[in-house]
This record gives structure tokens, sequence and C-alpha cells, in this order.
């Protein structure tokens, strides 16, 4: 059980040498809290050590990744800095404070890259803690407006995370229903099962009141309860005031105090470093299986890609130009798959690849065909007018069946170029289709983003290069469809169809046209035998028929 936060520490360590600190979702303890809440004076008081940046406006600018060790001797570490001890915990802020600008500048920026500082000592239990920056409202200086958001950002990434129990800080002397710590830990842990409250200034509330409710976990109840302490004043600090006597006040405090003398073995930072102890030692037993499943699921899958580098030789100049040409070959094999529809990933998303293309032809082509306008009204005065033009100073007579050649091409060779836009535009809907499949078939080289970038390039580039000439080659195609007008066409009207089409279709409606049906009764006839008789009587315009009756 002792090990389990080093072998947490030395993973983060591992991951922040890295620059991978977020892959993994590591169990820790993250502190967050407004402006002046009192946060450095709880981390302090819990190393008896004044190390932290102090002034005013935000003084914690990055995230303090603060790993507490159990250890016969007293000093520090910070892993940007290998291998020096800092026993003048000064010379430790100062490094704070000089590593927070090299990132940030001196404009009172933020960064979300965390320090990571390691702290051995007597005086300590070993705890992992991650100081975060105050939650602010004005910005300050230099700062961007929105800094306050950022900063909430940059929070919200830490605790939304489920393995990070939550350190939420709040000075007594505010309300307790307005607290930012508290107001963050519940959008994100809104059954308060990983938020532990800490309740700092109580010597500073108004006499007559006290925060014993709070404390006794009734009023904003939270699984894992509240903490009280009380910190050194400014004055104390400016005075240079020792912690352990400060410590030894704040135990006076309690003891002495009618609203809290019941619960003082439970107050205090001594108290609070244990209960933090054991509560991310339990945390980090009870994440450790999912997280070993995690890990091992990693480390599989690195070793599977790591598996096809195990034979590479960098200098091998063979191997090179074989690999490039195998990831090249896979590219082309890929870009076919996805055009020709048997790609080994289906896209259940979207239409992708020849999918869409094949719904650009047979859909959006001739919805674009439709689209375009034609107004009926204004079609009859172009030909109007074109006859008209047609016959000059010549009358136009009334009774002219059909339109002039001359009047009958200008109008369909104007009605036949409309048709470049429709064929243009889904020409630009195929190109842009065939080119966000190459950055989707360029996903795999993204190892290599020289090479990645080089093959979109290329491709990308012959593909805008035969949208030209493909472009070309429908306008040609558009403009022979309007150079001869082939009237012998069988889907063309000419005067001879139109009047076979008329008597076909004239015979045929008046062929099957009734003109009377109804009962009739023949008497006389000498082939019926018995009389007379009623028959159902159906007369058309080339027939009459009789029937037995009306069905």
């Amino acid at each position: 059980m002792e090990g389990l936060i080093p072998l947490v520490n030395r993973l983060q360590d591992a991951f922040a040498a890295l620059g991978q600190n977020c892959l993994l979702d590591l169990p820790q303890i993250a502190v967050v809290g407004g402006q002046s809440a009192g946060k450095s004076s709880v981390l302090e008081n819990c190393v008896s050590r004044d190390f932290l940046p102090r002034g005013s406006g935000i003084v914690t600018r990055r995230p303090l990744v603060l790993q507490l060790i159990t250890a016969k001797t007293e000093y520090a570490e910070f892993l940007h800095c290998k291998g020096r001890k800092f026993t003048d915990f000064d010379e430790v802020r100062q490094e704070i404070e000089v590593e927070t600008d090299r990132i940030t500048g001196v404009n009172k920026g933020i960064s979300s890259i965390p320090i990571n500082l390691r702290i051995y000592s007597p005086h300590v239990l070993s705890l992992t803690l991650i100081d975060l920056p105050g939650i602010t409202k004005v910005p300050v200086g230099d700062q961007p407006p929105d800094i306050e958001q950022q900063i909430r950002d940059m929070i919200m990434q830490f605790i939304s995370r489920e393995n990070c129990l939550i350190l939420a800080v709040t000075p007594a002397n505010t309300d307790l229903a307005n607290s930012d710590a508290l107001k963050l830990a519940k959008e994100v842990d809104p059954q308060g099962l990983r938020t532990i409250g800490v309740i700092t200034k109580l010597d500073l509330m108004d006499e007559g009141t006290d925060a014993r409710e709070i404390l006794e976990n009734k009023l904003l109840p939270l699984r894992r309860g509240y903490i009280g302490v009380v910190n050194r004043s400014q004055k104390d600090i400016d005075g240079k005031k020792d912690i352990k006597a400060a410590l030894l006040a704040e135990r006076k405090f309690f003891l002495s105090h009618p609203a809290y003398r019941h619960m003082a073995d439970r107050m205090g930072t001594p108290y609070l470093q244990k209960v933090l102890n054991q509560q991310l030692t339990n945390h980090i037993r009870d994440t450790l299986p999912a997280f070993r499943s995690k890990l091992q699921s990693q480390l599989l899958s690195i070793e599977h890609e790591v598996e096809v580098y195990k034979n590479f030789r960098p200098e091998d100049p063979t191997r090179k130009t074989k690999a490039l040409l195998q990831m090249v070959q896979q590219f082309s094999v890929d870009f076919e798959k996805r055009i020709e529809g048997s790609g080994d990933q289906v896209d259940t998303l979207e239409l992708s690849g020849g999918a869409k293309i094949n719904r650009i032809f047979h859909e959006r082509f001739p919805f674009e065909l439709v689209k375009m306008e034609f107004n009926e009204k204004e079609l009859r005065r172009e030909i109007s007018y074109a006859i008209k033009n047609i016959h000059g100073i010549r009358q136009v007579l009334p009774t002219g069946l059909f339109t002039p050649d001359m009047a009958f091409e200008a109008i369909v060779k104007k009605q036949i170029v409309k048709l470049k836009g429709p064929c243009l535009k889904s020409v630009d809907l195929v190109m842009q289709e065939l080119i966000n499949t190459v950055k989707k078939c360029t996903k795999k080289l993204a190892t290599y983003p020289r090479l990645c970038e080089e093959t979109e390039r290329i491709v990308a580039g012959y593909i805008r290069e035969r949208e030209e000439k493909t472009k070309d080659q429908v306008l040609l195609l558009i403009d022979i469809q309007v150079s001869y007008i082939n009237t012998n066409h069988e889907d063309f009207i000419g005067f001879a169809n139109a009047q076979q089409r008329s008597s076909q279709v004239n015979k045929s409606a008046v062929g099957n046209q009734v003109i009377r049906k109804g009962w009739l009764t023949i008497n006389n006839i000498g082939i019926m035998k018995g009389g007379s008789k009623e028959y159902w009587f159906v007369l058309t315009a080339e027939s009459l028929s009789w029937y037995k009756d009306d069905e």
C-alpha cells in the first residue's frame, strides 16, 4: 500500500518527460479555489516550508505537480532540473517563477504545461497534489479578456477526469453557496463522491458566526466531508512567522473555540495531510485494476505498431526505398477501394468516396437540371420576338403552323447553353470529393509528415489538372450539341411525325370513346327463341356491342 503513491509519482514523471501526461488518467488530487482562498498557505502548511510564489493577481499560472515524499533529509528537486537538489526553499520559489515566465511570459498569461516539483522531508506524508491557477474574474495587465474562461478550461481539463480527486478550497468568511471551487466541483462531480472540502480563514469570520454546520457536513454534504484549517495571516507571512508556530496556533484555536472544540481532532493541517494520504492511497488502490487494464491495452497497441519497424535499419537505403514504395502502394490501394466501394473500413456516418460521386451523378446533377429557372411566359415572348425578327420587314402570317428554322435554332441553342452551369458544378463536386478521399487516405502516412504532405500535394495537383481537361471536354460536348440541331432524330417532332402522332392519338381517343350504353329490348327477331328479351348495349364510335348483363 505504501508504494502506491511513489508508483504513480514515477508514472507522472515518465509521462511528463515524454510530454504525454494526458494519455492516461492517473489517480491524483487537484487543488481548486478562487484567488486569495488560501490554497498556497494550505500547501505550504503541508510542507512546513515557504516555497510558493506570492503576490497580487494570478500567482499560480501553470499547474504545479507537487510530490511530497517522506525522507530523513529535506530537499527539493525539479523534473526540468534533474540532478540538482534545492535545500534553500527561497531558491525553489525563484525557480518556480523563472520556469513559469519561461513558458507563459511576464504578462500574467497562463499555460497548461505543468511544473513537476518533488519535495523530500521528514515533516511530510507521502502525497501528490496538483496546484491549479486560482479562479479569477477580471483580467489584469496584459492578460487576455477571456482569462477567466482559459483558467476555467484548464481546471476542467484536470477535474473532469474520473480518477481525479478534487480538493475544493473555500474561505469561511464568504458564502459557501457562492464558492467558485465547489461550483466547479459540482459540475463534474454532482454527487460529491470525489470532492474533499477544505474551509480556510475560520479565524477571520465575523464575531458570533461560525462554520460548524459546514464542517459537520450538514449544509452542503460531500461524501468525503470537510476539513477546517487556519492559515497564517498576511502579517504573519510578511513577518516571517514560523510555520511550526503557526501549526501550534492552529491547534490551539480549534481546542479553544466552543464551536469546534468537539471536533478538534478532525480539524487542522496535520489531520488534512493524514486524510489526503489515506484518500489518495485508497483511491489509487480502487482505480488500479482499470488503470492497469488500460495501460496494458495501450502497451499491446504500441507493441503491435512497433513490430512493423522491428527490423527497420535507418542507415539501409534499400530498406528506406522499399518502405516508401510499400506506403505509396498502400495509398494507391486505399484510394481505389474508397472509390470502388470495397474498402476495409466502412463509413456508417456519411456518404463518401465512390458512393458520394454516384449520388452526385444520379441525384445532385438531375436536381440541378430541375432547379434551372424556366419562365414559360418569358420563353413565349422570346419565341415571338425571334419569329418576328426572322421575318424582318415582311409581315408574319397568322396562319403559320411552325416556327421558322432560324428562330427555332436560336431558341433551342439558348436553352442548351444553360446546361453548362449544372454540368460544371457537378465536375467541381466530384473533384472536391476526390480531394477529400485523398486526404482520408493520407492519414495512414501521418507518421511521416513530409511524405504525407507531398503525396497529398502531388495527387491533388494531378486531380486539378484532370479537372480542367474534364471541364473542357464537357463544354466541347455542349458546343457540339449547339452547333447542329438534328431534326431527323426520332425524338424530334417534325411536321410528318406531328401529323402521324396526332392521328394516332385522335383515333385512339375516339375509338375508345363510349357514346351511349344501357338496357334495350329486342322483339320479333327470328334467331331468338321465346320472343322479346333485354340486353345490355354499348355504343362506341366504331362499334355496337350487346351483352347478357351489365357485367
